[in-house]
């Protein structure tokens, strides 16, 4: 069972008419629940992956292991858009796991190239804390066209799910259609929404985070307007924002979250070294993996977050518009759509 978020512990109650299950497992009935939209929305990760993932099939099918397959497997990588340098550290442990194994089929060089991958990718793997601070206040950025809004609108459904009293702020005040958009998310959730007409961006956050700690809301949520990193003066309003959230409650915010949209490769990379310089990331959502998108850039994003003092996790994959579309992230699972 995937949790969507991990939440402080509320203190145990004993049980009265049937045994317990262990802490923090789910029931049977529960993980049958549970299992069936992940197995769909892993379905559809494979789906969008595919182009990807068939590429560096067709590497294996040959009967030996030499260079020349390995010269086929960089192509490969390169071309699901994992990057120079990524591809280059992917084929270095490849080799030295194939050595260690004394591998001698293709398709057991697949498999460790899957392993490969999904270690490579572990640290991006955590699950989004709540219930430290009252309200967590996230702060979500992306450039325009990411799915920034629908992604907050579908992370704003699952906490209300999880029983969390949500306000969001509707702080990208310059395009009106931001505004309606959250405020139909807004409604959907039935949550509370801060919004102006023109306003200040900051100004907006300022207020939303101080209506947050007078409602006793579990989590306020920020929606800032969409930016494109080259724009420095842009760039600057958001580091406006940021601080300005910081003065109605000094402790935030406590997460800055970048919307990325899984079809623009390399270019990924760049948006999240340029956000975090700027803002300091603390997560990412990766949004429309479902259509052309080759996945590889998140090999190359793990690579960078190792040089971090704290890696960068990716909460949330993104692979259509529903609802359930929007699940937590899993190396494993990820590696296996990405080269199985």
């Amino acid at each position: 069972m995937f949790s969507f978020f991990k939440k402080k512990p509320a203190p145990a109650e004993p049980a009265i008419d049937a045994p317990a299950s262990p802490v923090g497992e789910p029931t049977r009935a529960e993980a049958e629940v549970d299992e069936a939209p992940r197995k769909t929305w892993l379905a559809k990760l494979r789906s969008g992956l595919s182009k990807s993932s068939a590429g560096i099939a067709q590497v294996f099918t040959g009967a030996r292991i030499d260079d020349a397959l390995y010269e086929e497997l960089e192509t490969a990588l390169l071309m699901a858009d994992a990057g120079v340098k990524a591809t280059e550290f992917l084929l270095t442990d490849l080799k030295r796991r194939v050595k260690e194994a004394r591998a001698t089929e293709p398709m057991a060089v697949k498999a460790l190239l899957i392993d490969a991958v999904a270690e490579l990718l572990a640290p991006l793997e955590s699950a989004l804390a709540l219930g430290r601070e009252a309200p967590t206040v996230i702060m979500v950025v992306g450039v325009n066209g990411a799915g920034k809004t629908t992604s907050i609108g579908k992370l704003t459904r699952h906490l209300a799910e999880a029983n969390q009293k949500v306000l969001l702020a509707a702080a990208d005040t310059f395009r009106a259609a931001a505004r309606e958009q959250l405020a139909v998310w807004a409604g959907r959730n039935n949550v509370e929404i801060i919004s102006q007409q023109g306003g200040d961006p900051a100004s907006v956050s300022f207020d939303a985070v101080t209506a947050g700690k007078a409602r006793g809301c579990d989590v306020v949520i920020a929606d800032t307007a969409g930016r494109l990193t080259t724009q420095a003066h842009l760039m600057e309003e958001l580091k406006k924002v940021r601080r300005t959230i910081a003065k109605a409650q000094p402790s935030a915010p406590h997460e800055v979250l970048l919307v990325i949209d899984g079809n623009t490769g390399q270019n990924a990379l760049a948006q999240v070294q340029a956000f975090d310089e700027a803002l300091g990331l603390t997560g990412l959502i990766v949004t429309k993996l479902d259509g052309t998108a080759k996945g590889g850039m998140l090999a190359a994003i793990a690579l960078w977050s190792r040089e971090r003092p704290r890696p960068v996790p990716v909460y949330f994959i993104g692979v259509g518009e529903k609802l359930e579309d929007l699940q937590t992230f899993s190396a494993r699972e990820f590696a296996l759509a990405l080269l199985a």
